[in-house]
């Protein structure tokens, strides 16, 4: 039985992403569009977290908001070295609310961050296409299983041996971003 609050997801870096997305509609797979995601991450201050593996993330897209306690877990060797954890969200409807509520309980901003993400689905494997600051795009693959990843990466014509298992914060701080002492990651700032 599936876990609702799991998730197992792995990454493609560097992907040519009209043609992922050209691929990806002659599959038919399910386009639900392109937003700029806005994010702000808190976590407690009396925890060392400096991987950020436990966090709350505050998360606008569009005109919908959502907040998503979420928690890095290791998922067993079969899955090697994939990434996955705890994924718990919860729709709100006000942004500002939540942000002040989060502040007022003694969570600390972590950092603010945006990205654009452009999702598809394709038999019930989700493709987040992202674009982050200074950072290549990249495709993530989440799904309930690593075989499932796999049939679908091999669909859209991804080759498993260049599967990336980092999260996305490894992935940024690879191309060389501080992650772990920037305070603003936008488009607009990085400081």
């Amino acid at each position: 039985m599936k876990d609702e609050h799991k998730e197992i997801e792995v990454r493609f870096l560097e992907i040519d992403k009209e043609a992922l997305i050209k691929k990806l509609q002659e599959l038919g797979a399910e386009d639900r569009g392109e937003n700029k995601l806005q994010e702000f991450l808190v976590e407690r201050s009396d925890v060392d977290n400096t991987k950020l593996t436990e966090f709350i993330r505050l998360r606008k897209n569009g005109d919908k908001t959502e907040m998503t306690y979420k928690k890095m877990q290791p998922l067993g060797s079969d899955l090697k070295k994939m990434f996955g954890g705890l994924d718990i969200t919860i729709h709100i409807d006000d942004f500002d609310k939540a942000k002040l509520i989060l502040e007022n309980i003694g969570l600390v901003l972590r950092r603010q961050q945006e990205k654009y993400r452009h999702t598809f689905v394709l038999d019930n494997v989700t493709f987040d296409i992202d674009t982050w600051p200074q950072v290549p795009t990249y495709v993530e693959i989440e799904g309930d299983d690593e075989e499932d990843l796999k049939k679908a990466a091999e669909k859209v014509g991804l080759d498993w041996k260049d599967v990336n298992y980092n999260s996305a914060g490894d992935i940024v701080r690879g191309y060389g971003i501080a992650l772990d002492s920037v305070k603003t990651f936008t488009f607009d700032k990085v400081e």
